[in-house]
């Protein structure tokens, strides 16, 4: 049989409140209170909270705390990518940082999605889509980026913009939804 975490890991949908699950998320919550918590003159330990929490941390990568996440495991941050304060990556689904992201304050990185129709909703149904997030974008402060989106390389993502769908690689995108504007030179 089938469990509700297997469920999930496919995309398909689940409960949420499933022990496994939630098991999972309590230990994301002691990691997240560790890295949270951890001194600032200690980088070593903050850094070591951070591998802990998270599925792949690259070389000269950093999170600035407060981080928060459902379950860290399912999140890859890519070698110099930055993200700073208050970012919340809600890792239901895979989320994939590239090389030399920068990421800006307040960020939502969100991977799950819940059914439309009342009764399975109030039941605790949902899913979740990766976010992939391409080498060298730039995702402004308060961007949001929701459920199945991609952002190909050199992006920029405009301050406050909200990401409902793919954004190619090489352009400026900002609103709601996000759209681009502009493209960049290569």
């Amino acid at each position: 049989m089938t469990s509700m975490k297997d469920k999930m890991l496919a995309g398909e949908p689940y409960l949420a409140d499933d022990p496994e699950i939630i098991a999972d998320q309590d230990r994301a919550a002691r990691l997240m209170e560790r890295f949270n918590t951890s001194p600032a003159a200690d980088p070593r330990a903050r850094l070591a909270a951070l591998r802990d929490l998270l599925g792949e941390v690259g070389e000269d990568a950093w999170i600035r705390p407060p981080f928060y996440c459902d379950y860290g495991w399912q999140i890859r941050i890519g070698p110099r990518s930055f993200v700073n304060y208050n970012a919340v990556f809600l890792d239901v689904a895979r989320i994939t940082l590239g090389a030399d992201v920068q990421v800006g304050p307040n960020v939502q990185l969100l991977t799950p999605t819940h059914p439309v129709e009342p009764a399975p909703r109030r039941d605790k149904w949902e899913a979740a889509k990766p976010i992939t997030i391409g080498d060298n974008v730039w995702l402004g402060g308060g961007a949001i980026v929701l459920a199945g989106v991609t952002i190909g390389a050199n992006t920029v993502v405009g301050a406050g913009a909200v990401v409902t769908r793919d954004l190619p690689a090489n352009v400026i995108a900002v609103g709601n939804p996000a759209r681009p504007v502009r493209e960049l030179d290569q």
